[in-house]
């Protein structure tokens, strides 16, 4: 696990940094999306993500069919820097493998753990630490909403994390078990008018027989504070499966904790076709606090003043010298 160990050694280092906030007012969820977004959730902030979605796939080749369910969930912590989250992600799947190939239908019910992933993921660069210093221009709805060439410059995170796959696993490349690595870039835009651009470029199960290459395009669209909706591509590349699989769906903000979301994934091959629905929620436990200022006087940021129990006297003092 020599990466993990370089990586870890990279947050302490640039954890001497000055930490900008990652914590926000309502909940900043990785869903509907299978993306990760640059951003942590904030520190003591424990956050839940998870969803059920249906399994339909047809594989004109081999001539089988796939149908069942499953469910994704992850579990995000804010720890010690505003910058750095842990993680636990996974995928379930159950589902009935159908051949077709006979004169009489085989089938093969099979279930298990399509992921299991800890990792750490730590916020290199944000632009928009600053971006609470710019005013806006309080004569023209134009120049407050037209096109910045600042936003083209994303926040940048980087993640790494160990999977864990248990022996004959029916949905990992065979002799596929125990730990391997995975490592992840991302990068976050946030334009005008409420559109979020995310890309994760990923590495995943390194130096195994299914050593995966991944890119994760998603476009975000804030109708209202409540509404939202996605666009999504993903594209898989491995010696044991490759394909592209899109998204679309949106999400519905029900409290500033709690927010619901919907999804539908499809392909555009046959070997096999791919249709997936999905239902999903997050939810927070918030339990941030904003950390006190040290501005080097022994003032905490709270500017409270205190009480000086010898005012009368040094009133009278200056009284006597004016006489």
């Amino acid at each position: 696990m020599q990466i993990l160990k370089s990586f870890f050694v990279l947050l302490l280092l640039i954890s001497f940094t000055n930490a900008n906030a990652q914590y926000t007012e309502v909940i900043n969820s990785n869903r509907p999306g299978v993306s990760k977004s640059a951003f942590s959730v904030g520190t003591g902030v424990v956050q839940f993500e998870t969803g059920a979605f249906t399994v339909k796939e047809e594989h004109a080749l081999a001539d089988y069919d796939v149908s069942g369910f499953g469910f994704d969930f992850a579990l995000r912590y804010g720890l010690f820097f505003e910058q750095l989250e842990l993680s636990l992600d996974g995928v379930y799947q159950n589902d009935t493998q159908t051949f077709n190939g006979g004169s009489i239908p085989r089938e093969n019910k099979r279930s298990n753990l399509k992921n299991f992933t800890l990792g750490a993921k730590y916020l290199v660069y944000d632009p928009y630490k600053n971006a609470g210093e710019e005013k806006p221009n309080i004569y023209s709805f134009h120049a407050n909403n037209r096109f910045s060439w600042k936003s083209l410059i994303p926040a940048v995170a980087v993640y790494a994390g160990a999977n864990f796959d248990t022996e004959d696993n029916p949905y990992t490349a065979p002799d596929i078990e125990g730990f391997s690595p995975k490592v992840m870039l991302a990068t976050q835009n946030n334009f005008n008018g409420g559109w979020v651009f995310v890309m994760n470029l990923i590495m995943d199960r390194i130096a195994t027989d299914q050593s995966d290459f991944q890119y994760i395009f998603t476009l975000t669209h804030s109708f209202t504070p409540q509404w939202v909706v996605f666009g999504e591509a993903q594209g898989i590349k491995s010696d044991f499966y490759a394909d592209n699989i899109f998204r679309f769906g949106g999400a519905y903000l029900w409290t500033k904790n709690f927010q619901l979301d919907a999804n539908v994934a499809f392909n555009t091959k046959d070997t096999p076709t791919v249709l997936n629905i999905a239902f999903g929620a997050s939810y927070r436990l918030d339990f941030h606090k904003d950390k006190k200022i040290d501005n080097g006087n022994g003032n905490d940021g709270s500017f409270k003043k205190k009480k000086n129990k010898n005012k009368k006297n040094k009133k009278k003092n200056v009284d006597d010298f004016e006489s």
